[in-house]
């Protein structure tokens, strides 16, 4: 069994955060806020967009901005395969 997030982790994959500010429609005088976390590729941010489409189609409430920070937490200098095994007595 392995660990989805290290996995993508391992193909390139960095942690990002979205604020979404929306207006809902039964509030158009307020604004509210949203925060999105999920392991996405910087800069085409696709898992991002593909998240912000089904928003744009599915749910009643106009964006107002998105902020994104991003942060790819395995790099390769950081991480190498080991082939071997070491035995301590």
């Amino acid at each position: 069994m392995s660990d989805r997030a290290f996995i993508a982790q391992l193909q390139g994959y960095g942690l990002t955060t979205a604020e979404v500010h929306y207006y809902r429609p039964d509030a158009p005088s307020l604004l509210q806020l949203f925060v999105w976390q999920d392991y996405d590729l910087a800069p085409d941010f696709p898992v991002l967009f593909d998240f912000l489409d089904h928003w744009r189609r599915e749910i009643e409430a106009a964006l107002h901005s998105v902020r994104i920070a991003h942060d790819q937490l395995i790099r390769p200098a950081e991480w190498r395969a080991v082939d071997g095994v070491i035995s301590i007595q």
